[in-house]
């Protein structure tokens, strides 16, 4: 992928090599830390960030306070993997600042991205390696361990640079999704029923915002020449490799298809490569779409 040709953003805080503030997991069980780090390897919002916010990322506990905010250094890292990251980001504010407006008349506001390495703070309680890469709604922040992208390559055996780059524009997708009002709505309605709708729900959302990384490399594709030849296959293969069955089976050796939260690797697949094709937010509508 060519990105070095990218405008940098400058939308980046660095907290690498910051202690998070009380120090461990704070609110976080090991229970929690657990199913946390199964379900956050599929790279998209954590589905108790959609339906409990700060209240339940601290535990349950209602009496939750805001912790103390970290503040790293601002603006674009200057070694490699961190300009990687500071120019894809930078790319999908260029591409969402001209496409939301002309597609649903929603003029973009760039979310912030937080790189951390162990945990951190966010607006939806501690952050930690653990949980992979995600969208807090409550802070409009995208936070990530850019150590996940080694993660990929050594327990999913997805690499490649347009790969990662897939990973940080489906949570920007997620930020997406919340400009539309869709993240608020689908937080109310999780309330409302039962967990297996609230995770089907959920999965609606991940493959949204799968196709909305989609979108997101169709324009930069049209406008910049960004992908080179074999990066549509390595994105691919990064979404069939954090599909829920293929987790759940390499995790627990069995598929329980409705405690999916992030959808099958086939409608990962699908839903990415219609996003690629057709270069449409319209497009992306999976709560209208009567097969996922």
């Amino acid at each position: 992928m060519r990105w070095d040709d990218f405008r940098t953003s400058s939308n980046v805080e660095d907290r690498r090599g910051m202690r998070m503030p009380g120090g461990g997991a704070g609110g976080l069980g090991i229970g929690t830390i657990i199913v946390l780090g199964l379900i956050g390897w599929a790279f998209g919002i954590d589905p108790r960030i959609l339906i409990g916010g700060a209240e339940m990322l601290g535990g349950g506990n209602s009496g939750y306070e805001q912790p103390q905010q970290q503040q790293g250094r601002q603006g674009a890292p200057t070694d490699e993997t961190g300009r990687f990251a500071a120019a894809i980001l930078g790319n999908t504010e260029d591409v969402w600042k001209d496409v939301l407006p002309k597609q649903a008349n929603i003029a973009y506001k760039p979310p912030k991205l937080v790189l951390f390495s162990d945990g951190t703070r966010s607006g939806c309680g501690n952050a930690q390696s653990a949980m992979g890469p995600f969208y807090c709604p409550l802070d409009q922040t995208v936070y990530i361990d850019l150590t996940f992208f080694e993660d990929m390559k050594r327990k999913f055996g997805a690499s490649g640079d347009f790969a990662y780059a897939y990973v940080l524009a489906h949570e920007v997708g997620h930020h997406v999704e919340n400009q539309l009002g869709i993240l608020p709505k689908v937080q109310a309605r999780q309330r409302e029923v039962g967990q297996a709708e609230a995770n089907q729900l959920s999965v609606r959302v991940e493959l949204m915002a799968d196709c909305l990384a989609g979108v997101w490399a169709h324009h930069s594709q049209a406008k910049w020449q960004s992908l080179e030849p074999g990066d549509i296959e390595q994105a691919i293969g990064a979404a069939e490799a954090i599909g829920d069955d293929r987790l759940q089976r390499k995790t627990q050796g069995q598929v329980v298809p409705d405690s999916f939260t992030h959808g099958s690797s086939a409608q990962r697949v699908r839903w990415l490569t219609t996003g690629l094709k057709e270069g449409t937010v319209q497009a992306c509508d999976t709560f209208r779409a009567s097969r996922l």
